[in-house]
């Protein structure tokens, strides 16, 4: 356990690593609803703190702030999750968009532009990007979630798994890494700003001088394209792979 490594009670380890879980609270926020609390965030972030620090083993090689992110951040989604404010609606439009992205790009063989898809849904490109827009909110289609949410096909990234379901962990996540790597440059470019550099959606907008509508748009088609991408890998279809 980690405590058991650290000089101190849990108590102080907890305050020591506060700062972290707001970190990772406000980074979530920049793509959440006003109707998302920070305390609420916190708070599950706190919980999955305190589950980080009984759990953690340094035999498995992550350093614990690595560990704890992943729990915290996990415990935040598992929140989210469970006080789902998205209407039933914008899920169902969010996976029309990926099936149609899907659908065009394997005909295409490359890139589905986002006229290309609004065509093939038989819809205005002002209402195709306002599905885009109703989805940035929508939890199903974050990196984390792909990683850790309940359609991902690793159940826990530093559980006790067999070695068969390490390869398929491993699998995926070279099948995610390689995915990201060929979105179009733009969308590329925003899910580096906002998973690697941290900004939030205002700041990837100052960055690319558009508007923050319009990076909540770009960032909904990255997720949405992953999504069609990896979908073998969602449904199970690929290496044996299980939801």
């Amino acid at each position: 356990m980690y405590a058991a490594m650290q000089a101190g009670s849990t108590d102080d380890l907890v305050i020591q690593h506060a700062p972290l879980v707001k970190r990772i609270a406000y980074h979530l926020m920049g793509r959440l609803p006003d109707t998302v609390q920070i305390d609420d965030l916190i708070q599950s972030g706190m919980l999955g703190l305190l589950e980080a620090l009984k759990h953690y083993d340094a035999g498995q090689g992550a350093s614990f702030d690595t560990y704890a992110g992943i729990r915290i951040r996990g415990a935040m989604l598992d929140e989210l999750r469970r006080a789902d404010w998205t209407p039933r609606s914008v899920h169902k439009k969010s996976r029309m968009v990926a099936e149609a992205i899907r659908e065009l790009e394997n005909q295409l063989g490359r890139d589905a532009k986002d006229t290309e898809v609004a065509n093939h849904m038989g819809i205005e490109l002002g209402e195709y990007r306002q599905i885009l827009q109703d989805t940035v909110s929508c939890k199903t289609f974050s990196v984390e979630e792909l990683i850790q949410g309940e359609d991902s096909v690793i159940d826990d990234i530093h559980g006790n798994c067999l070695p068969e379901e390490q390869l398929i962990q491993q699998g995926f996540r070279q099948a995610l890494a390689k995915a990201i790597s060929e979105l179009p440059e733009r969308e590329r470019l925003v899910v580096s700003l906002y998973y690697d550099e941290e900004l939030n959606l205002r700041e990837i907008g100052q960055v690319l001088d558009v508007s923050e509508s319009r990076v909540s748009q770009i960032c909904s088609q990255a997720m949405l394209r992953l999504r069609a991408r990896l979908a073998d890998w969602l449904e199970g279809k690929d290496n044996g792979a299980k939801l």
